[in-house]
């Protein structure tokens, strides 16, 4: 096919002259191959799906309500700009209530539609041609994505088991260091379910005030956390000082398609966020800013999420242990990160990904491979389950067709 007349001016950032026609495929795609190819193959075999990485429940009614209730409202119908008052007071007295966070609503806190536009806007605040963004890997990389398009660099920070799934910032080289303006981290960590200590978070504190590097803390698991009461960055005295948290309505509170977030910290960063947003957008509709306040108001909603996915990961865990995995309850998210297995019965695998393709093909068993920080498995227990019977059934059949395998590790 003939290239069309604008090729050639199509920006460097996405590729420029050579824009769609790279063969690489994103993993996800692969694995969206491999799963319609594996339905096609197989149509009498059940997908069994862990690579799904959004809730699979409906808000909660109480927030469903809400909605129904101010989509009506003439009040609700225009621009919100950057956020309404009601839900950043909602958002503040959230910080108070669970975290004992104080943040004046007006200053330290902007909404956002979604914490994905938030990290992608964030780079756009700091970032000038050879500044560089210290990101943690595996992760989300929207962040390192908006580095680059404004001529930045991204230094990954592998995050390793025997560093607690925290990045090692003394390996930092100095021209590095000197060079860097954000260091993007997020605990409860996706996908490897760690979560953040008052000692790591200090340390990263004393990080930034020593190489003047500002933080973003990505919170989007925040309520998803097992191992303690759920802990926020700006808990540690000195954290809104070098930076700002990013809080999602999605994973805790059931509201992933509703695009809801809030950015908290340092009063001057948050500003300009907000001005950074304010040429970008024209605000969330005020009715689901109103949902998404009644739903901070009753935070007890994310406690019945948490308590869920808890229940699932216990049970895939004993699931999965019992196939040959070492696998452990997370921390937190509602991922479970376990090492691949290197071969099994006539098959050896050189990486994670060719063990997720062979899971995906041979047991239509479908999880997401992560290989920047060795060969690992990421499953997912947002499967669809209606009750706890199902959930069982399903656990039941992972371990007889994965134990057919004979996975060696």
């Amino acid at each position: 096919m003939t290239d069309p007349w604008f090729q050639s001016l199509f920006a460097e950032r996405i590729g420029g002259v050579n824009y769609g026609k790279s063969n690489k495929i994103y993993k996800f795609e692969k694995i969206k191959r491999a799963k319609r190819a594996a339905l096609a193959a197989h149509p009498e075999r059940r997908l069994l799906d862990f690579g799904i990485g959004e809730n699979d429940d409906m808000a909660d009614p109480l927030v469903r309500d809400t909605l129904k209730a101010e989509v009506d409202k003439l009040e609700n119908r225009g621009y919100a700009d950057n956020g309404i008052a009601a839900f950043k007071e909602a958002a503040a007295g959230f910080m108070k209530k669970a975290f004992g966070v104080v943040l004046d609503p007006a200053t330290e806190i902007n909404h956002a539609i979604g914490s994905k536009p938030a990290l992608a806007m964030m780079p756009a605040v700091f970032i000038n041609p050879g500044d560089v963004t210290l990101m943690t890997v595996p992760g989300y990389p929207v962040a390192g994505t908006h580095t680059a398009y404004y001529g930045g660099e991204v230094y990954n920070l592998p995050l390793r088991p025997e560093n607690g799934f925290y990045p090692d910032l003394a390996s930092i080289p100095a021209d590095v260091r000197r060079r860097a303006k954000l260091l993007v981290i997020n605990y409860p960590n996706s996908p490897t379910g760690a979560t953040a200590t008052r000692d790591f978070y200090r340390r990263v504190i004393d990080f930034a005030r020593t190489n003047q590097i500002v933080v973003v803390q990505d919170a989007a698991h925040i309520m998803l956390s097992y191992d303690g009461p759920p802990l926020s960055f700006l808990q540690v005295e000195g954290a809104k000082d070098v930076g700002v948290e990013i809080h999602s309505m999605s994973k805790g509170f059931n509201m992933i398609g509703w695009r809801m977030a809030f950015v908290a910290g340092h009063p001057k960063i948050v500003q300009a966020f907000a001005d950074v947003k304010d040429n970008c957008d024209s605000g969330q509709f005020m009715a689901i800013q109103q949902a998404a306040r009644a739903a901070l108001e009753h935070p007890q909603i994310a406690d019945a999420v948490r308590e869920k996915y808890r229940r699932r990961l216990q049970k895939l865990v004993a699931a999965l242990k019992q196939v040959g995995f070492q696998a452990t309850m997370p921390n937190g998210t509602y991922f479970l990160y376990v090492a691949a297995p290197k071969a099994c019965a006539g098959h050896t695998f050189a990486n994670a990904e060719e063990a997720s393709q062979f899971l995906i093909t041979e047991q239509s068993v479908c999880c997401v491979p992560w290989d920047e920080a060795g060969p690992y498995l990421r499953f997912s227990v947002t499967y669809l389950a209606n009750s706890e019977t199902e959930e069982d059934a399903l656990m039941k059949e992972t371990i007889e067709r994965l134990g057919r395998l004979q996975l060696q590790f």
